[in-house]
């Protein structure tokens, strides 16, 4: 019989408690002046902050997983650092890709832009040369013939 109330219905709950509460002998209740127990917690965040830690047996039988955790962490944070420094160094060569890119798509307008038959002609116009009105003419040599006097020359 665990529970004596659980049998009992909830109109019936009244009666029972008065009737224990007779039947029972007043008790005193009193507070003790005893300091609450410290949770694990509080007794590990004292001990740091007091450094009552560092001359415990435990602590210096640990001392090589704590270096090397002190070690993993300042790894951590320089790798922290050199990420963002590789970040900052990849946008502005991009950066310096898109100024360059702009430029040479800029110049390369201009070139065509000078490079144009009507372009030409006005600025070698200042030279003096002239763009000539008659078509040029197509002269047709036969290979052979041009051997033949190429070997005739040589002798």
């Amino acid at each position: 019989m665990a529970n004596k109330y659980r049998e009992i219905e909830k109109n019936d709950i009244e009666d029972v408690i008065v009737q224990e509460t007779i039947t029972e002998k007043p008790v005193k209740i009193t507070k003790s002046a005893k300091p609450r127990k410290k949770g694990v917690l509080a007794k590990g965040i004292s001990s740091v902050f007091s450094g009552t830690f560092l001359s415990s047996d435990k602590t210096i039988q640990h001392i090589p997983f704590i270096l090397f955790l002190a070690v993993v962490a300042i790894f951590y944070i320089a790798n922290g650092y050199y990420a963002d420094d590789k970040i900052r160094e990849v946008n502005k060569t991009s950066n310096q890709l898109k100024e360059l890119r702009s430029e040479y798509i800029s110049t390369k307008s201009d070139l065509m832009f000078a490079s144009k038959q009507s372009e030409v002609a006005k600025s070698v116009e200042s030279i003096g040369l002239k763009e000539p009105v008659v078509p040029p003419t197509k002269i047709e040599v036969d290979s052979a013939d041009l051997f033949k006097e190429k070997q005739t020359i040589g002798k």
